[in-house]
């Protein structure tokens, strides 16, 4: 990188590599009067609704995949984070299994998915983010609640 040529392709590489090893959707570094920011495109559909009041609902489970844990709620983390068939979460944000509190669920336990479908909402940064379905299936266990906060990998439900 010289003076005149203040670019350097190397730097872009790195930040491109560590985005990919990441799985963030963009970077951006400055350093004196150089800023870089390298971004990838995101799948992921992004809807703009009013946001949906937290509406109380249980997650139905299924009894091999979770259990009850201390305070009565489903134990997500150690439950389908190691099932082949888990749908994690792509980012930290609020889950919201209905498009609106008054709706009907997009999917439960027991309903057949095709690849593509919407299964849940997750707003993060006041964006509504659809989460679809990575492939064609029958949901076997929820383990998200309705307006319930979600962070970056958690299992939010499993397709087999």
């Amino acid at each position: 990188m010289s003076k005149n040529d203040p670019f350097d392709p190397e730097l872009v590489r790195e930040l491109a590599k560590l985005i990919n090893e990441t799985d963030l959707s963009e970077i951006e570094v400055e350093k004196g009067d150089l800023r870089i920011r390298v971004a990838r495109r995101i799948e992921a559909v992004q809807v703009q609704v009013a946001a949906p009041a937290p509406a109380p609902a249980m997650a139905a489970v299924s009894a091999p995949l979770a259990t009850p844990g201390p305070g009565g709620g489903v134990d997500r983390g150690k439950a389908g984070a190691g099932h082949p068939g888990a749908v994690p979460s792509p980012m930290v944000g609020t889950a919201y299994r209905r498009p609106s509190p008054e709706a009907k669920l997009f999917v439960d336990v027991g309903s057949k998915v095709e690849a593509g479908e919407k299964l849940l909402l997750i707003e993060a940064m006041k964006t509504f983010n659809e989460i679809v379905a990575p492939r064609s299936g029958t949901v076997t266990a929820v383990f998200v609640e309705d307006g319930q906060p979600v962070e970056f990998g958690e299992p939010l439900l499993v397709i087999e």
